[in-house]
This record gives C-alpha cells, sequence and structure tokens, in this order.
C-alpha cells in the first residue's frame, strides 16, 4: 500500500540514505552482543561491559552520522539526504537496548518472546510508513518508520529480557569479547561493502527514479530471505553453538537447515520470477512497471544468495569465524567488482552482476565451510536436488498455463499460477520424495519448542 502512495524517487532518495547508515553500522557492537551466545560462561560483570561497549559505540557512531551527513548529501547531488540522516542517526541510540537483550534472549533460547516483539515491531513500522504516506509526508514516511521500529524493539527485547544491569566502561579482562566481536565486526564491514556497494556506485550514476526501481525491486525480492533466514540464523547459532559445546556432529543438522532453506525459498524465488509481471501491477500499479524485468531477474539469483546466509552460523558456532571473515572478504571483492562492470548497462546491468556475483560466493562458502564440519558435497547435493527437480515441474507448469491464461486480469492471473506453482511443487515432492516433507514439518515442529532438541534429534 506505501508503494503504491509514494514515488520511485522517494525510494531511491531512501535507499541513498540507508546506504550511509548501512555503512556505518558495522561499528554499532553488534558482534560484542553476539559473543555472549557463544561463551560458555558470563557473568552480570561481563553483561555489564558488552553494554558499556555497545552504549559508548553508538552514541559515538550517531555523532559521526549526524556530522557527515552533509557530505553524504554532497556525494550524491541531494540535499535532501542530509536532513535525513541526522535524523535517521536517532536509531544508533536504541541499538544497545536491541542487540543487548537479544543475544542474552537467544543464550537461554528463548525465541517465543522475540517472536512477539518482532510481530508488534513490524505493525509498529508498517503503521508509521502507512499513515504518514496516506498524509503526504512522502521519503519521509520511510525514514520514520525504521525509527518506530527501533523504539518498540528496544523497549520490548529488553522488557523481555529482564535486563537490569548497568553499564561499566571498564573494559579490563573483556579481551575474548573483543577478539571474537572484532572479528565478526570485520565481517559485518565486509558484508557491508558487499550487500551497498551497489547503492553506493548507483546512487551517482542513477537519477533518483531509475535508483527507486532498483532498490524497490531488490527489496521486494530480498523480502523472503529478510524475513525468513533471520529467525533461522538466530535458532541456527545458538542451537550449534550448543552441540559444538556438546562434541556433537553439526553435519546432519546442517544439511537438513540448508535443505529446508531451499524448500522454502526456491519456489517463492522461481515462482516470482514466472509471475513478475503479474504481481507488480497487480500489488505495486502501473507506475512500477519498469520493476519487472528486474524483479524477475533479481529472483533467479536469491536461492544461491539464501544458502550462502546460513552457513555462517555453523563456522562461528565452532569458534572459527575466519571462515566467515573469509567468505565476507570473497564477497566484498566480487561484488563491487561486478557492480561496477554492470553498472554501465542501467539497472538491468546490475541484475546480471547478481547472477555472477551470488552463485560465485555459494560457491566459495561451501568450499570452506563443508570440510570445518565435515559436510560430504555429495551428502548437500543429493538433499537439495529434490527441491531442484520440484522446482523445475513447478515452473514447467506455471509457464504453461501462463501462456493459455494470458487474456484474464492480472490479479485473476497471478493468484492461479501461484494455486498451478504451490499444487505442482508440493504435489511433486509429496508424490516423489514424501520423507523429505514428514522430516523438514517434524524439524519445525520441535525447533518451535526447542532448536537444541531438535538438533540432538537430528
Amino acid at each position: 500500500m506505501v508503494i503504491r502512495i509514494l514515488e520511485p524517487a522517494d525510494y531511491g532518495l531512501f535507499a541513498m540514505s540507508q546506504a550511509v547508515l548501512t555503512a556505518l553500522a558495522f561499528l554499532n557492537g553488534y558482534s560484542f552482543a553476539t559473543s555472549l551466545v557463544q561463551s560458555r560462561e558470563i557473568s552480570d560483570h561481563r553483561i555489564s561491559q558488552v553494554f558499556g561497549m555497545l552504549i559508548l559505540a553508538n552514541v559515538l557512531i550517531a555523532a559521526a552520522q549526524f556530522i557527515l551527513a552533509p557530505v553524504a548529501a554532497s556525494y550524491y547531488g541531494q540535499p535532501l539526504v542530509a536532513d535525513m540522516l541526522r535524523i535517521q542517526a536517532v536509531i544508533f541510540l536504541a541499538t544497545p537496548f536491541i542487540a543487548l537483550p537479544s543475544a542474552l534472549l537467544a543464550r537461554r533460547i528463548e525465541f517465543r518472546s522475540q517472536g512477539l516483539v518482532n510481530m508488534l515491531c513490524a505493525l509498529a513500522g508498517a503503521s508509521t510508513a502507512l499513515i504518514m504516506a496516506w498524509y503526504g509526508f512522502g521519503v519521509w514516511a520511510l525514514v520514520f518508520a525504521p525509527i518506530a521500529m527501533a523504539a518498540v524493539r528496544a523497549i520490548g527485547l529488553t522488557i523481555s529480557a529482564r535486563l537490569l544491569v548497568w553499564p561499566t566502561f571498564d573494559f579490563r579482562g573483556a579481551g575474548d569479547v573483543v577478539t571474537f566481536g572484532g572479528a565478526l565486526t570485520l565481517c559485518q564491514l565486509l558484508w557491508i561493502v558487499q550487500s551497498q556497494s551497489d547503492i553506493f556506485i548507483a546512487g551517482r550514476a542513477f537519477e533518483p527514479h531509475d535508483l527507486g526501481i532498483y532498490t524497490t525491486s531488490l527489496f521486494l525480492v530480498l523480502i523472503v530471505s529478510g524475513k525468513f533466514l533471520p529467525p533461522i540464523n538466530e535458532v541456527t547459532f545458538p542451537a550449534m553453538s550448543e552441540l559444538s559445546k556438546d562434541g556433537l556432529p553439526l553435519a546432519p543438522f546442517f544439511i537438513r537447515m540448508m535443505r529446508t532453506v531451499a524448500l522454502v525459498t526456491a519456489p517463492i524465488y522461481i515462482g516470482l520470477a514466472l509471475t513478475a509481471e503479474a504481481t507488480v501491477f497487480t500489488i505495486m500499479g502501473d507506475k512500477w512497471s519498469e520493476m519487472i524485468p528486474i524483479i524477475a531477474g533479481l529472483a533467479l539469483a536469491m536461492p544461491f544468495f539464501a544458502l550462502q546466509i546460513v552457513c555462517s552460523p555453523a563456522t562461528n558456532a565452532i569458534g572459527r569465524p575466519r571462515i566467515y571473515v573469509a567468505t565476507s572478504a570473497f564477497g566484498a571483492l566480487v561484488f563491487p567488482a561486478v557492480f561496477l562492470v554492470g553498472i554501465a548497462s542501467g539497472p538491468m546491468g546490475l541484475v546480471h552482476a547478481w547472477w555472477v556475483a551470488a552463485p560465485s560466493l555459494l560457491a566459495f562458502t561451501l568450499v570452506l565451510t563443508l570440510p570445518a564440519i565435515d559436510v560430504k558435497l555429495s551428502d548437500l547435493i543429493r538433499e537439495l536436488a529434490p527441491v531442484a527437480a520440484a522446482c523445475t515441474v513447478m515452473a514447467a507448469g506455471v509457464l504453461a498455463l501462463g501462456a493459455f491464461i494470458s487474456p484474464l486480469p492480472y490479479i485473476v492471473q497471478l493468484v492461479l499460477l501461484a494455486l498451478a506453482g504451490a499444487l505442482l511443487y508440493g504435489g511433486t515432492l509429496w508424490l516423489a520424495w514424501p520423507r523429505l516433507l514428514k522430516e523438514t514439518w517434524a524439524m519445525i515442529r520441535e525447533g518451535k519448542q526447542d532448536p537444541v532438541a531438535a538438533a540432538v534429534a537430528i
């Protein structure tokens, strides 16, 4: 609904500010909080130290963003970006009250309360964006929605985690936190280079309209992985950490986790690529028609990207963050390189860059990750093959049906194609590989209650 109200240029301006905010966010200290999950034992003093690190880091970042806002606006040639960045700096002040309680809840394997807080957070952000867009605030609807989300999440998680410690700024004896957190912070920096390089490069080359078309397409395509994979990683990291501490093998859990991710994301992305035209005209309207080939192209690269994202919790859980650093460094080199080449061909050039970068990053990650956790590539391929086969059947059926129903209204096409795709995909798996569906459902159901118990059961 917000997309229908706002203009592509609004999303282009917002993407420019987000690239700066995200670039500074790698210093927000989240990785220091993550170290609490991996540690065997923690004390109130250690929690207070991490709290102090988070507060110090984020106050400094907020100040830096406020000061550097005019520089960013000058780089993009858009004065409004400076005002947006100054206001968005307040988000960093909420980060300590999000990162620390989130880590404590993850350590205690308490995800139900996090899920409730995240739902309230999403409702607050969506309501803020919709109300402000409806009353004509334009790009400011996109600016204030994340601020509302951060405030609600900070309050909700702090209450849920029963965070009753005061911060301390005496960091003596916290060397292990700095070492582990420093490695993950470096990975965050490399991840930011990888994930924001397209916006940084295109921000000066594209007009706000074209940048808005590309970034909105990317945002919509990433909704699936952005909403599905973070909860998976939040569960996977502490579960694998417990397995590693107990000396149990990680390979079976890792393989089935990869299979679960593929089972969910692959058909959605391939289906989105096949129904991009009907999806855009039904949901966004005619003014966003330029998104159709971009969404279709990006969706084809996303299954590779999704599988790569869920690899890092395994190597971090066994205390080998250097693998995560190496894969992040590879992504930070490959993505900007291909974007620099693709930028000459406009938004579709960036799409073609994704086709090269995403599979390359997954291949490199698997080369380093699989030996570290004793997983054979042949075993992983065998578990993922049914998903590929079912997606092939689904794609053939949807293409055939699409040619037959093309005269119908777009909304009718979308409903029919989605239903047909779901039936073909689910039916193929049920007829040929019923064991796979039963095991996956059992894993998800058990994981909702106790992810560590589910991992041990596997």
